[in-house]
């Protein structure tokens, strides 16, 4: 990378916002989804939009790709810089710039934590309903790149649900506003076109954001039955008789084991499933959708029935919940995770394959998913230093893949295609669909430099691209060996 191309960006920046040591880039090669490494040449981290539009300008100049980065907790590669070049680092861009209580909404810099808006708004009887798993770590600018979701979807809806208006830095470098605060705009939805597309159409650095007032009443059943079958079939029961939880999420007997051996949450020991199901709204409407949901779940065989109706027991219920990862990691190193979005009347039937593929390659696959919308996690967990089993990870991923696709299913829920899942749009997509979708970028990127390599098909996923530590894994074509 040219000496005169650094020198400008250190005086732009400071020099300890420049970083080129190889130590330092080390930190930047890889998000959560491991199977994926690729170090950039220079990381920046700008504090300000005109900052970050600046260093756009410059690489358009020098003609040098460039990646936005946020806290790295991605799971599908979307933030690696694929062809080098430049990583954009948002994350000093950590400001809550306004909260407007009386018009619900809140401005923000994408480098703020998704868990710190809720914080902030607290004391409003306000919250931001988007909350993913990785919530306490993850950031708002990440978000937004890949239209996250979260345990609340299935109610509030996913992050393009909750975005007014963004403040973008275009792939040529000039800032503009789209969207509009009084939640009416006219034209394209830009916004929605902005939302979920990774980085590749430019860079956001600001957003105006959906606040949602807290509920008078929330309520969280813990359920735990004795089969798969019985909690698939409370979860389609739920929805065709009209309940709307806030949350549905399932987790399998491997998944509420290991919770139980890590944190010691006392979870049903002999359950074969568990659903969490929180009811909120008015007292009323609560007290009503109760009686409702005890009579699906006991229509169901419920094994057992745990409410949690304070606060403090509510939120055991959650961050027990949203520590699965961490539990699984006291099984192996690492994890390879899906998201799939499948019908609900298929469930079971996948469920049962992911079991079987489990079973055929050897693996070990924790369950735990987003059943309200459909939207699978299974956690297909190995070691990265057994090159036998990321083989078998890979391939066994690339099964349940196809299975969930076959049955009517999405690539991804909240994820992103990223590089992970790249390779597979094809099955989803036709052609002519993706050259549509390749034309929307082409007229906003022309050069190509804005996250380079992503989402549409160039490479044959993350085994090709994992490759180069472990030559053995990818034949090409699709098809793991």
């Amino acid at each position: 990378m040219q000496a005169k191309f650094i020198a400008r960006l250190r005086d732009k920046l400071g020099a300890r916002y420049v970083l080129d040591r190889p130590e330092e880039l080390a930190a930047y090669d890889c998000d959560a989804c491991v199977l994926i490494q690729k170090a950039p040449e220079l990381v920046v981290l700008p504090k300000t939009t005109e900052e970050v539009a600046f260093v756009v300008q410059t690489c358009v100049e020098f003609n040098i790709p460039y990646t936005a980065r946020g806290a790295g907790t991605g799971l599908s590669g979307g933030a690696l810089p694929m062809q080098g070049g430049v990583q954009i680092g948002i994350s000093r861009m950590d400001r809550i710039i306004d909260i407007d209580a009386r018009n619900q909404t809140a401005t923000v810099e994408m480098g703020v934590v998704n868990v710190w808006l809720n914080e902030a708004t607290k004391a409003d009887s306000l919250f931001y309903a988007p909350d993913p798993s990785s919530q306490v770590a993850c950031t708002l600018g990440g978000n937004i790149a890949e239209n996250a979701g979260g345990i609340h979807c299935i109610k509030y809806g996913v992050t393009t649900d909750h975005i007014l208006a963004l403040q973008v830095v275009l792939p040529d470098g000039n800032v503009t506003w789209i969207g509009s605060k009084n939640r009416r705009s006219h034209g394209p939805n830009l916004v929605g076109l902005m939302v979920g597309s990774e980085g590749t159409l430019g860079i956001i650095t600001q957003a105006i954001v959906r606040l949602t007032p807290k509920p008078e009443s929330v309520k969280v059943y813990l359920a735990a039955f004795d089969s798969v079958q019985a909690a698939g079939a409370t979860v389609s029961s739920i929805i065709q008789r009209g309940l709307l939880p806030s949350a549905l999420e399932f987790m399998d007997a491997f998944t509420v084991r290991a919770v139980n051996e890590a944190f010691h949450v006392g979870f049903p020991e002999q359950a074969e499933a568990v659903l969490l199901i929180e009811l909120d709204g008015p007292a009323n409407v609560v007290d009503h959708d109760e009686i409702t949901l005890n009579a699906i779940l006991n229509q169901h065989q419920v094994s057992q029935i745990r409410v949690g109706a304070t606060e403090a027991e509510r939120l055991a219920l959650w961050k027990s919940r949203k520590a699965t990862v961490a539990a699984y990691g006291r099984y192996l190193p690492a994890f390879y995770l899906h998201d799939c979005v499948i019908p609900r009347s298929q469930l079971v039937p996948i469920l049962e394959k992911i079991e079987e593929v489990a079973q055929r390659y050897k693996l070990t696959i924790g369950n735990v998913f987003h059943a309200g919308d459909g939207n699978l996690h299974p956690n297909i967990l190995f070691d990265p230093a057994d090159a036998v089993m990321v083989n078998n990870a890979l391939r066994g991923g690339e099964e349940i893949m196809r299975a969930c696709l076959a049955v009517g299913g999405t690539l991804s829920g909240e994820h992103g295609i990223g590089i992970e899942k790249s390779a597979y749009m094809h099955l989803q997509f036709s052609a002519a669909s993706l050259d549509k979708m390749k034309l929307v970028k082409n007229t906003f990127d022309p050069k190509g430099l804005s996250n380079p390599e992503k989402i549409f098909p160039m490479r044959t996923g993350c085994g090709e691209t994992h490759a180069a530590t472990t030559p053995a894994l990818f034949s090409g074509e699709g098809l793991w060996i």
